[in-house]
């Protein structure tokens, strides 16, 4: 099983601004209309697992995205608007428990999303892989990528690329 983040921060390291706003990521210029290899990215992946606030962040896009079945994490949720069926799943179980149940199921490659699910993920050392966008905005306030880890991992570095002029994705894998 391979685990891997694909997420964009700001320069202060937040994936989302006060109350989870994305807006600040609508605000890049993208004159081509880039998925910034996004797309390549989930042909690698054969199922998502995100958080509850980032499916409920992702139910206001207004269009589904996701091409992979999706397992949303929460110990609220008992059911998902019947709208997501076929679609989304409510996964009630701790990370290393996640990625057994859904090996279980023959998932080889999981894409992992949203702030609290990649904390608890890492916090297991759990994280195969890390691409990290960067986008050249302070928030000063906001969801963290990171928080203090108990123990330290360490990754080694693999690729970086300018995308747009104005982003830096970097690549990393987890060094064990």
């Amino acid at each position: 099983m391979s685990v891997f983040i694909y997420v964009g921060k700001s320069l202060d390291g937040f994936i989302a601004g006060k109350d989870g706003d994305l807006q600040w990521l609508n605000d890049i210029p993208n004159p081509e209309n880039s998925d910034f290899g996004f797309s390549a990215f989930m042909e690698r992946i054969d199922a998502v697992v995100m958080g509850r606030r980032t499916f409920e962040a992702v139910q206001s896009f207004g269009t589904w995205i996701y091409t992979r079945p999706v397992y949303v994490v929460s110990t609220i949720l008992d059911r998902l608007p019947p709208e997501y069926d076929g679609k989304a799943q409510i996964l009630n179980l701790k990370p290393a428990q996640i990625i057994e149940e859904l090996g279980d199921r023959g998932y080889k490659n999981l894409y992992i999303d949203g702030g609290l699910v990649i904390q608890s993920f890492l916090a297991e050392d759990l994280i195969d892989e890390m691409i990290i966008t960067t986008v050249p905005v302070l928030l000063g306030d906001g969801i963290p990528l990171f928080t203090n880890q108990a123990q330290q991992l360490k990754f080694r570095h693999v690729d970086t690329e300018i995308l747009a002029c104005h982003l830096v994705k970097t690549h990393y894998i987890r060094q064990r």
